[in-house]
């Protein structure tokens, strides 16, 4: 039996976590989720895996969790920012922070998201 690949959900709104989580492992994905980019950051270090992060957070940005992700000791998983804002401006800042890919909330399609 094949261990399903592991993805680390980061958003500090509870129901998109939820969301997320569930149709990734509906799909066969492990999950592994934190409601906050600190809390995402030490959760890397322990869970390798994928990390798809929220632009903004109360405690660290999206942007700053990419930039700290790239970091020794997190991996080089591919990130995936999701993002209800507007992609013309943050899609750039999303890539520069270190994300391998930048998605809006309405373009989103999960199979997408889970190649």
């Amino acid at each position: 039996m094949k261990t399903p690949a592991k993805i680390l959900v980061v958003d500090d709104t509870p129901k998109n976590v939820k969301l997320l989580a569930d149709l990734l492992t509906v799909k066969g994905y492990g999950v592994v989720t934190a409601a906050s980019g600190r809390e995402a950051l030490l959760k890397s270090r322990l869970t390798p895996g994928s990390c798809a992060a929220r632009r903004r957070d109360a405690e660290m940005s999206g942007y700053e969790v990419c930039r700290k992700y790239a970091e020794p000791g997190h991996g080089n998983s591919p990130v995936v920012m999701v993002t209800a804002l507007d992609p013309a401006e943050e899609r750039i800042k999303g890539l520069e922070a270190g994300a391998d890919d930048f998605l809006t909330n309405q373009s989103i399609r999960l199979s997408y998201l889970c190649e």
